[in-house]
């Protein structure tokens, strides 16, 4: 008897011992290192993506996906309209410190757990006991809604900038909704391809489009400097405006934060390609705050460069381009070949971090698809032998994008409605993770080991980044300006309730019973 237990023994032993063996060549042949190999086994995970991409590369992943100064200049109607120039630029650098806290509190928990699910499985680890799955499937939910139509925003973007340039190039040229719609599905059928059959080339590409992000820079920012006259600097630093009819110029200043916001979005983009990432507990935090640096910086410098050369605001924000850059670009130049060129710069670099948008929607859906999380979950969560990365999910994000694109046919107002969900989405999945994060440290509880520490001012900086978050948060709701009309009023308060009320009642209904909180696989004791 005791000779038949001994054995049983042995022979479990040297089963797991094998499978151990097995994971371990299995990681090593798609490019992990030991420590790779550690966190999996440790997060219960097997590793079925190739770990191809390192520190440049991931750095240029983050930095094309934020794309901080080309959006910065896209998206600054809206603070010009509520701010003006003073309030563009101070609004910037306050943002830009924020989320700051914001970069590091991301970079420390992906060391902690470098997985694909990001904040959803940070969520399951680090919240109380009784709140961790269902906190955890709403901040999935709420992190794969964000990301997924946030695709749609950006692609929307580019498709509106092209358009931009047709009218300034033939000013006859009226824009149809319907156009919009067909360029947002060419260029994201573009994106697909580089994330299907250029998969094992993205890391290569990402590398190469960090330096074309960084020369566009230049190359856009060099013509400003030397045609474009200066407006005074008193006007540039200290005038706000108040254009959308706010009580106060205060108010119209908070709400004109949207942009800077939406501009550095993007905190857990790298993240979500974690598992394949080589040494990815250590050279992931590392991307994430030399791209916050490095980025942030250029969209300073573009701020208050486009300030200074803009000329009247009251003038640029009239354009028939319905982009104030393209506008500067064009007063400065005086010529349609050169405006067209320095905005192409722009259109090249926003669809490279489209390209980059792809790969993190997909991982991010895919993930929570592995954990059950999704309706059609084990289609989702598949990945296809020798492919090497999550092709359903990828397919899956087209799709979604197709369908979400065509709402614009019908109307453009409930399109960006549902565009705007980006931005409140992915800011409510940090505002929770941080949270759980920081009652966990207030109870004294021990935290996972990471090799990139914030060490003693880590609650400070965590509590900071939720304090920041929560107050723009609000903000994100405002409408564009007073009085409120149809076309004025910002919807996202309705879409972000009504999504949620959807997963809270999904989670009731189905996501509890089939949900596999990641905890469950954790084994932080290994």
């Amino acid at each position: 008897m005791d000779n038949d237990i001994a054995k049983s023994h042995m022979a479990e032993s040297s089963s797991v011992e094998a499978n151990d063996n097995f994971e371990m060549r299995n990681i090593s042949q798609l490019g992990g290192t030991n420590n790779d190999e550690h966190d999996m086994r440790m997060l219960g995970r097997t590793q079925v993506l190739n770990r191809n991409f390192r520190f440049i590369s991931t750095l240029g992943f983050a930095c094309t996906l934020m794309s901080t100064w080309e959006i910065a200049l896209m998206t600054s109607l809206f603070g010009l309209l509520n701010g003006g120039t003073a309030g563009l630029i101070w609004g910037y650098l306050i943002v830009w410190i924020g989320y700051m806290l914001v970069f590091a509190s991301i970079a420390e928990m992906a060391s902690m757990a470098p997985t694909s699910g990001g904040q959803y499985h940070w969520v399951s680890e680090f919240a109380p006991p009784g709140s961790q799955k269902f906190l955890s499937y709403i901040v999935g939910w709420t992190s794969v809604l964000g990301w997924q139509t946030g695709l749609a925003s950006l692609a929307f973007l580019v498709g509106t900038m092209i358009q931009g340039l047709l009218i300034l190039n033939n000013p006859n040229y009226i824009p149809e909704r319907w156009q919009g719609t067909l360029l947002v599905i060419a260029i994201t059928a573009f994106c697909i391809i580089f994330n299907t059959f250029l998969a094992k080339k993205l890391p290569m590409v990402e590398g190469m489009v960090l330096i074309i992000h960084i020369v566009g820079f230049f190359a856009v920012l060099i013509p400003l400097w030397i045609l474009a006259p200066r407006n005074p600097a008193k006007e540039v630093f200290t005038e706000f405006l108040n254009l959308g009819g706010w009580s106060s110029t205060g108010v119209a200043f908070m709400v004109g934060l949207l942009s800077p916001i939406y501009t550095l979005i993007g905190a857990d983009s790298a993240v979500h390609m974690s598992e394949e990432i080589k040494d990815a507990s250590l050279v992931l935090p590392r991307a994430i705050m030399w791209a916050a640096g490095i980025n942030g910086t250029m969209g300073f410098v573009m701020i208050i460069t486009f300030c200074f050369c803009l000329g009247s605001v009251f003038d640029i924000i009239q354009t028939p381009t319905g982009y104030p850059f393209i506008q500067v670009f064009f007063n400065v130049t005086q010529s349609n070949a050169g405006t067209s060129i320095m905005t192409a710069i722009l259109i090249v670099n926003i669809t490279s971090a489209c390209i980059s948008t792809v790969a993190t929607v997909s991982r991010q859906t895919w993930s929570f698809a592995r954990d059950r999380g999704l309706p059609f979950s084990s289609f989702i969560g598949y990945v296809k032998p020798g492919w090497n990365i999550p092709l359903n999910s990828v397919l899956i994000t087209f799709s979604i994008t197709t369908l979400l694109s065509l709402i614009n046919i019908g109307s453009t107002v409930a399109f960006n409605a549902i565009g705007s969900l980006a931005v409140s989405a992915i800011l409510g999945t940090y505002i929770i993770s941080f949270t759980v994060l920081i009652l966990r440290r207030l109870r004294k509880e021990p935290l996972p080991s990471r090799r990139w520490t914030l060490g003693r001012y880590g609650i400070f900086i965590n509590i900071g980044a939720v304090l920041f978050l929560l107050v723009v948060w609000v903000f994100v709701f405002f409408p564009l300006g007073t009085p409120v009309t149809l076309q004025t009023m910002n919807w996202n308060v309705l879409m972000f309730g009504s999504t949620m009320l959807f997963a809270v009642v999904y989670y009731m209904l189905i996501g509890k019973n089939t949900y596999t909180a990641p905890v469950e696989l954790v084994k932080r004791n290994m």
